[in-house]
């Protein structure tokens, strides 16, 4: 890495370069540089995603500069090369990511003319099949023993309860709930209903479920105070107990959730994704079908949605007894 500083954007810059350029791209030249500041700046427009992308391309230049190779030497069996060395260490679906980075970012300065041909197009990563979600699932009465051990006497059980709620009833991932505004849970005829901030800027509208709507109403009763069209519906807690104005994030709620399960004598190995694995998968035992739940957790695929079916995760020492030797 180099100290020379990225130019200042009105953009969040990934931790990527913490302000500066690795020299693979610096030794390339102005435009190469301009381009990989266009890519991560301009071009991606998921944080998430840029951070990512930014740590597996500093991990590469620095192999790179470790094996002092210039960006104009660079070939697909060298690509193919670091590819093979970090599977060694990092799980596939890890190492196909780093690839998509890489891939990506050269296909961008090709189509800017900062060098001639991509030489990761041509690499392939690991082979990677799933079939099963890893993510850990509550049964309906965990779940259940987990919300009925929040302590709502506060506002931050008040807090918890509601947003838990709207990710195991809506199927939410926890980044479109904590994107949530003021305006996001909104009358519609009788009914009340959650717009969800979803991946790429898209909005998802799912009607909200009774138990979800009571318990975020109780949140609002008791925060006093009215939410406008722009102020996060989630906010954060402050030492005297008080909301802030601060939207509360991804972290603090896995944090939060981790408490709650170990208060509820649960395994704490839970995360945000449990509630929509739980969901779902409570969801489909009810006679819920797996079409409707990919339409009501807005994945664009119902392999994905399958993932998170854990209907045949328990085998039965019955069955297990039917080997007969």
């Amino acid at each position: 890495m180099t100290d020379q500083p990225i130019v200042s954007t009105g953009r969040q810059l990934p931790a990527l370069v913490a302000g500066h350029l690795p020299r693979l791209f610096l030794d390339a030249g102005d435009q190469a540089c301009r381009r990989v500041i266009e890519f991560f700046t301009a071009n991606i427009r998921n944080r998430n995603t840029r951070e990512a992308y930014a740590r597996a391309v500093v991990r590469f230049a620095d192999w790179c500069e470790h094996h002092k190779l210039r960006l104009e030497q660079l070939s697909p069996p060298l690509v193919a090369a670091y590819i093979e060395e970090i599977s060694a260490s990092h799980s596939a679906p890890t190492v196909k990511q780093h690839l998509a980075a890489i891939r990506m970012l050269f296909d961008y300065l090709v189509v800017g003319q900062a060098m001639p041909l991509n030489p990761a197009s041509s690499v392939r990563g690991p082979k990677h099949i799933v079939t099963r979600g890893k993510t850990p699932v509550l049964s309906a009465e965990q779940a259940r023993r987990l919300i009925d051990a929040i302590d709502v006497s506060t506002i931050t059980g008040l807090r918890d309860r509601a947003l838990i709620a709207v990710m195991v009833y809506s199927f939410a991932r926890v980044s479109a709930v904590v994107g949530m505004n003021g305006d996001d849970y909104y009358p519609d005829g009788k009914r009340w209903w959650f717009r969800l901030h979803e991946k790429g800027g898209k909005f998802h509208e799912v009607p909200a479920h009774h138990a979800a709507e009571a318990y975020v109403d109780a949140y609002l009763a008791a925060a006093g105070t009215i939410f406008g069209k722009w102020d996060p519906l989630f906010r954060t807690v402050d030492r005297h107990k008080q909301l802030t104005d601060r939207r509360i994030s991804r972290r603090e709620v896995l944090a939060m959730i981790k408490r709650r399960a170990r208060d509820a004598g649960l395994p704490d190995r839970i995360g945000c994704h449990t509630w929509r694995a739980t969901g779902i998968t409570t969801y489909l035992l009810g006679g819920g079908t797996l079409e409707r739940a990919q339409q009501i957790a807005a994945h664009s695929s119902a392999k994905t949605t399958k993932l998170y079916d854990r209907r045949n995760d328990e085998i039965t020492l019955d069955e297990i007894e039917r080997i007969v030797i």
